[in-house]
């Protein structure tokens, strides 16, 4: 067994080769202008993107189909080698296919490209051999240059797989951007999960299901813990009266602390131990923010507004609850 220290010199080895490759394949985009053309004819697309490839190639072009899909662009994966089985009948006249091959020269690509061409929709190649069969057949040529794998061998799919992975990556955020697509678009196309929330849900979600505490400037100390405890939100509001404008708010520890600097209980109104200046959040913020907030104060709730007015609170547990935390 090798050393950490030896170890961590292999790991730091793998990917600063991983990412001298990255940084060529940069530079690739410079020699020809087939990249910024295929993202031109994927934006004219009115079919898919179909993602196509073998073996590790394969991985690759199902991970870019997922990256296309969550950002914009209608894509699907069909292996190659399934392809030339009967899944070429998902193709339709209006797609774009993206073969994935690090030589090119694969048996199943070559017996592929042929069926692609009779069926005559666009072909981009994503190949490290920009000399191979795929990339001279291809109407679009996707270079990813790889010199040698990270693999002492130089046999492992490595530093190619994550040039291709790379270079995918870039083809979805070219056309995320030519496309416009919003952090609303993507809450759209992610409802699930904890990403979906922190894109869509809002405060006024959480804080309507929640009860509203609230005591008016004048309330005794008896009304204050009677909302406070029934409530449950450990806080309540105090407005004005008659009005009904927020004044503050008065806070568990509020109450423990009003216990060493009051002996008259019985003449404590809500105007004297209040926080004045409480941190507050409108119904249509997202809770995310809500969260944010709670964080940089160190509290656990926030009081909501609507249009400008107490409208109820937030509570830590709400966004516990729906998993942001």
């Amino acid at each position: 067994m090798k050393a950490q220290n030896d170890l961590n010199l292999i790991a730091k080895k793998v990917l600063f080769e991983e990412a001298e490759a990255i940084q060529g394949v940069a530079a690739a985009l410079d020699s020809t202008p087939d990249f910024a053309n295929c993202v031109k004819a994927i934006l004219a697309l009115r079919g898919r993107v179909v993602v196509t490839g073998v073996g590790k190639s394969a991985h690759i072009a199902g991970k870019m189909v997922a990256t296309l899909n969550s950002t914009g662009t209608p894509a699907l994966f069909m292996h190659a080698a399934d392809a030339i089985h009967g899944d070429l009948g998902m193709i339709q006249p209006e797609d774009f296919v993206i073969a994935i091959s690090k030589s090119g020269d694969t048996p199943e690509i070559k017996v592929l490209v042929p069926l692609l061409k009779r069926k005559g929709v666009p072909l981009a190649a994503l190949v490290s051999n920009a000399d191979s069969y795929l990339a001279v057949q291809a109407t679009y040529v996707l270079h990813a240059p790889v010199t040698r794998e990270a693999c002492p061998h130089n046999l492992a799919p490595t530093t190619s797989t994550t040039a291709a992975l790379a270079l995918g990556d870039a083809l979805a955020v070219c056309l995320l951007e030519a496309r416009e697509f919003t952090t609303a678009d993507f809450a759209r196309l992610h409802p699930g999960g904890t990403l979906g929330k922190k894109l869509y849900l809002k405060v006024g979600d959480l804080s309507r299901q929640n009860q509203a505490p609230q005591v008016t400037e004048n309330a005794p100390l008896r009304d204050i813990i009677l909302e406070i405890s029934g409530k449950r939100l450990g806080a309540t509001a105090v407005l004005t009266e008659p009005a009904g404008a927020l004044l503050g708010i008065i806070t568990d520890g509020d109450l423990r602390r009003m216990l060493t600097n009051f002996t008259r209980l019985e003449d404590i109104r809500a105007r004297d131990i209040l926080t004045a200046g409480p941190v507050t959040i409108d119904v249509e913020d997202f809770a995310a923010e809500a969260l944010a907030r709670m964080q940089e104060r160190n509290i656990t709730q926030l009081i909501v507004l609507e249009d400008g007015r107490f409208s109820g609170f937030i509570h830590l547990h709400d966004l516990l609850r729906e998993g942001l935390v």
